[in-house]
C-alpha cells in the first residue's frame, strides 16, 4: 500500500484529530466578543457570515468550533489532504481549492454552501505570504452580502514550526486568546479598486486583532469582558468595543 493512499490518509486525521481534541482541551482558553451574535455557537446567530482568521492559528477554530453549521476552505495541495479529514472529523464540512489550484470550482461551492452555512476561510493560506490576506474573502462578502468576522487568536510561548506562516502549535496547559470583532460589512459590486481598499481595511483589522490576543495571552492579565467558552457570552464595554479597530459605527469599514 503506498503511503499516500486514501486509506492512510483518513487513519492518519482520525488519529490526528483525536490528539488535537485531547492536547487544545488541555488549554487555558479565554475569548472576548465585540457583539457576542457573531459566536457560531451561540443560538442568537442565525445570519450566515464569513470566519477569516490566519493560516498558522487554524488549530483553535478548528478544536473550538466544531459542528456549528461551518464550511472551511482548504486547498488542493497534498500537504492539506490529511488536514481536510481532521476538519471532517471534527466537525467541518469543507470545500477545496485556492486561488492558484481549482479557484473557479471552490469559489461556486462557496457560493453553494453559503446558502444555509457560515463559511471559514484562512486568508493567507495555502502558501502566502505570511498575515496578508487574499482578496476572496473580500470578494464573497461583496457578491453574496454577507458580513465578515475576523478571529485573532494568541497562545503564550507556542512552538512555532519552519513554515511559511510559521505555524502555531500551543504548549500543553499553556494560554490561548481569542477576539472576535464585530461583523465588518462590505459594499456590493465592488469594482478592482474597491476591492483592493477593503482587502487592506480587514486585513489591518484582523492583524491589530491577532497582536492583541497574542499581547493578551503573554501577559496573563485579566480582560474585562474575558470569558471562557462555556459560559453564556456577554459583549464588551462601550469603553472598549471598537476604539483601536477604527471601525466605522455598526461594525462598517470605510
Amino acid at each position: 500500500m503506498k503511503f499516500d493512499h486514501p486509506i492512510l490518509y483518513k487513519l492518519a486525521a482520525l488519529v490526528g484529530s483525536t490528539a488535537v481534541r485531547a492536547w487544545m482541551d488541555t488549554l487555558d482558553y479565554r475569548v472576548m466578543f465585540y457583539d457576542p451574535d457573531v459566536d457560531p455557537a451561540s443560538p442568537r446567530c442565525r445570519s450566515q457570515k464569513i470566519y477569516v482568521f490566519w493560516h498558522e492559528y487554524i488549530l483553535l477554530p478548528l478544536a473550538m468550533r466544531g459542528h456549528c453549521n461551518l464550511a472551511m476552505l482548504l486547498s488542493r495541495h497534498r500537504d492539506a489532504e490529511i488536514l481536510s479529514y481532521v476538519a471532517y472529523h471534527m466537525g467541518f464540512e469543507f470545500v477545496r481549492g485556492s486561488t492558484n489550484r481549482g479557484g473557479v470550482a471552490a469559489l461556486r461551492q462557496m457560493l453553494d454552501k453559503s446558502q444555509h452555512m457560515h463559511l471559514a476561510i484562512t486568508p493567507d493560506g495555502p502558501r502566502g505570504p505570511r498575515r496578508q490576506m487574499a482578496p476572496g474573502p473580500i470578494f464573497l462578502a461583496s457578491k453574496l452580502g454577507i458580513p465578515l468576522v475576523a478571529i485573532g487568536v494568541g497562545y503564550n510561548r507556542p512552538w512555532r514550526a519552519s513554515s511559511w506562516d510559521r505555524f502555531a502549535i500551543p504548549r500543553p496547559c499553556s494560554r490561548a486568546r481569542c477576539i472576535l470583532s464585530p461583523e465588518l460589512h462590505v459594499p456590493p459590486d465592488l469594482d478592482r479598486e474597491g476591492m483592493e481598499h477593503f482587502r487592506l481595511k480587514i486585513e489591518e483589522v484582523l492583524n491589530r486583532l491577532c497582536e492583541e490576543a497574542e499581547q493578551w495571552a503573554e501577559a496573563d492579565s485579566r480582560k474585562l469582558g474575558q470569558l471562557t467558552p462555556q459560559r453564556t457570552v456577554k459583549p464588551l464595554p462601550p469603553r472598549q468595543a471598537l476604539g483601536w479597530l477604527e471601525l466605522a459605527r455598526h461594525g462598517r469599514v470605510s
